[in-house]
This record gives structure tokens, sequence and C-alpha cells, in this order.
């Protein structure tokens, strides 16, 4: 009765381990299928992020491209030669206003410079001279020219030397320019394939708009250019000398005076017995009736006095 007994709790016990296996083989084959789901699912959103990846390709290469395009620029605007623009203003008082024109121009010359610009004020013989020269002088020699007016014979009274730098604009504006010429060969190019005529029209304005672009980018390039390689100093020159009256011998020439004095009173007694000449004879008959008419009066007058005293 007892062996039987164990044989029934054996037979319970495999039972309960084979039910036990087939549990854990289910569940090890339920995880491997959801591993293996899983992989395929995170193997197709990979591939969904590769193509999107493709997809948004080219607007990432662009904004890369403008990203290195932008670094360059400052690289070479960093490495290339800085472009300044130099100008100075000076107030200078001299002695003698024409001495120093001409001592200006020529240091002007012997910098390789030139005068744009010369204006005088003044000049009459009691009156300072005043006057303003604007000239450009190469970038190299600009510090040098400054120094030898501030040295030299004349005062400076003020002095502003003030400098902008475009070289940003420039590198800038060099790129621009590229561009534009890249875009005008691809278009010319395009022009020589167009066999419609609506095409070659449409073409033919945007070349015009392109070539209009390069022109404006060229002149700005030339005039920053013209800017950078020759420097502007405005000058402004103040005279100031005191005039001291000469003795000349003209002025102590006594003589004459005396005898230019004499000659100037006898013409003036001359012309009154003339003026005086004229008037007696030319009121003559008037004189005469006036002195008849006088006397008349006075005999009249007489007579009636004379009965008076009678």
């Amino acid at each position: 009765m007892y062996k039987r007994w164990l044989i029934i709790v054996g037979l319970c016990i495999i039972s309960l381990l084979t039910a036990c296996s087939s549990n854990e083989s289910t569940e090890s084959n339920e995880a491997i299928s959801d591993d293996s789901n899983a992989a395929a699912d995170g193997a197709t959103e990979e591939s969904y992020d590769r193509v999107s990846m493709t997809d948004d390709a080219p607007d990432r290469d662009q904004s890369r491209s403008n990203q290195i395009e932008s670094t360059e620029s400052e690289q070479q605007a960093t490495d290339q030669e800085r472009k300044v623009i130099y100008t100075a203003n000076l107030q200078i008082e001299v002695e003698d206003y024409t001495q120093a024109v001409q001592d200006i121009q020529s240091q002007v010359t012997d910098n390789n410079g030139y005068v744009v610009e010369s204006t005088t004020y003044g000049g009459a013989d009691d009156d300072r001279q005043e006057g303003m020269l604007k000239v450009r002088i190469p970038q190299q020699h600009f510090d040098a020219f400054i120094q030898v007016i501030e040295e030299g014979s004349m005062k400076v009274m003020e002095k502003n030397v003030s400098g902008q730098d475009v070289t940003e604009e420039f590198v800038d504006l060099e790129s621009r320019l590229q561009s534009k010429q890249v875009v005008e060969e691809r278009l010319l190019t395009f022009m020589e394939q167009a066999e419609e005529t609506e095409d070659l029209l449409q073409i033919s304005n945007d070349l015009a708009d392109v070539q209009e672009e390069i022109e404006q980018i060229t002149g700005r390039l030339q005039y920053l250019q013209n800017k950078t390689d020759l420097a502007t100093v405005t000058i402004h020159l103040h005279e100031n000398r005191v005039n001291i009256p000469n003795v000349h011998d003209e002025d102590l020439n006594t003589w004459e005076k005396t005898k230019q004095q004499f000659m100037n009173s006898i013409n003036f007694l001359l012309s009154a017995g003339s003026a005086l000449v004229v008037f007696i004879v030319g009121n003559l008959p008037t004189i005469l009736l006036l002195g008849i008419i006088g006397l008349i009066v006075y005999s009249i007058y007489k007579k009636q006095k004379q009965r008076q005293k009678e």
C-alpha cells in the first residue's frame, strides 16, 4: 500500500516537471519570436531613416556648402591683406600761403600722389589768404606724408585720421562675382542649346540681369580697390602773417609835393578869377540897370534928407 502511494506521488512529480518544461519552451519560443519581430522592426526603421537621409541629402549638402563657403570667406578675409580706406583732415597755419601750397604739391608729387581739388580764398594786398587742398596719396606713403606735413614749417592746428576696414565686403563681392560668372557661363550654354524662341527670350532676359549684376559688382570692387590703394588727405590752410607798412622814397618827396600844391593853388586862383570875369561880363547889362536904379534911389533919398534938415 505504501509503495503504491510512492508510485502515484512520483508520477505526479514527473507530470509537473513535464508541464513546467513545456511552458518554459513555449515562453522561450515566444521570446525568440518577439526578438525577431523587434529586430525586423528595427531594420525597417533603419531602412526608413536611410531613405529619409537620402532624401534630405541635397538640403544638408547645400547647407553644408553654404557653411563651407562662409567659413572659406571668413578665412580668406583673415588670411589676405586687409583692405582699409584711410582718410585724413588737417588744419594747418602757415606764414606764406603761396609757398606752403607749392611745398605741399611738391611733397605730393614726390610720394606719387596727385591733387584732386584746390581752392583759394582772399588774396588782396592787406588780406590773409586761405584755401583747401584735397590730395590722393598711395597707402604705403600715407604715414610718411602726414609726418612730413607735421614736421615741416607748417603748424598743425587740428588733425583727424580715420580708417574703414572693407576686407569682408571685398571678399564677399569677389565670391558673388565668381558665382555670377558661373551662372553667366551656364546661361550662355543654355542659349546655344535653346531651340524655341520663347526659351531663347527668357534666357536672354536672365542673362541680361546677371550681366548687369556683374557690372555693378565689378564697379563696386574697382571703387573699393581705388579707395584702399590711395588714401584721401584734405588740408585746410590758414595764413597767419603780419603786414608791416614799408617806407617808400616816393612817400618822402617833399619838393615834388610842394610844387604840386603850389600849382594847385595857382590853378584855384585862376579858376576863381576866370569865373569872376565871366560873371561880371556876362551879367553886365543887369549890373548897369541895377546901378542906374540904385543911383536914382540914392539921389531921391538924399534930396528928402536935405529937405528935412532945412
